[in-house]
Order: C-alpha cells, then sequence, then structure tokens
C-alpha cells in the first residue's frame, strides 16, 4: 500500500473513530441530563412516531466496527449491494435499510 493510501486510510479511521465519540458523548448526554429527561418524557409520545434520520457518520461508524472486526469483505458487499464501492455514494434514504442489514455482519461467527 503506497503512503497516500494508508495516510488516506488513517484520516478515514480517524473520522470514523470522532464520529464514534461523538454518538456516545451525544448518547451520555441525554442519559445524565436530569431536567431534559423530565421534559422529553411529557413530549415523548408524539416524537415516537417518526424516527431519527440516519446520518453518514452513524453508518459509517457501524460499518467500521463491523470492519475492524474482521468483516471487511462483508462490508464491501454489502456496499457493492446499494450500489456504491463506498458508503459516501449510497443515497442517503437507504440508510436504514443499510443498517438493518450491517446488523447480521458477524453475528453468525
Amino acid at each position: 500500500m503506497s503512503k497516500m493510501a494508508e495516510m488516506a486510510q488513517t484520516i478515514e479511521e480517524l473520522r470514523t473513530a470522532a464520529a464514534s465519540i461523538n454518538a456516545a458523548a451525544d448518547w451520555l448526554y441525554q442519559q445524565f441530563s436530569g431536567d431534559d429527561n423530565k421534559a422529553q418524557a411529557t413530549e415523548t409520545p408524539t416524537k415516537k412516531e417518526t424516527k431519527p434520520e440516519l446520518k453518514l457518520e452513524d453508518v459509517r461508524a457501524v460499518l467500521a466496527e463491523k470492519s475492524r472486526a474482521g468483516h471487511t469483505a462483508e462490508v464491501r458487499s454489502l456496499l457493492k449491494k446499494y450500489g456504491a464501492a463506498k458508503l459516501s455514494e449510497i443515497d442517503p434514504a437507504n440508510y436504514e435499510a443499510l443498517m438493518k442489514d450491517a446488523e447480521v455482519i458477524g453475528n453468525g461467527s
């Protein structure tokens, strides 16, 4: 692998790690912010109808974790299933279906 390819891969891994850390920080904030939880509890029934929109960073974090766990080939074939060579080429409308497909990767081994 060339130096530039290694650098690009390292940058991508750093971005994935940053997205994972950001998602964890958001989750922790929601779990431990006392006043917001009470306010959200009263608003929750109206908001349950709409699912939070998946973001590229969320999908990237999950797929990167699968890849690090040794399932890179399966992740690549999943991307190809959705007509893309890389995640950024996938239509955001397909993120939910992609995440459902990604959940089964590595569960059987």
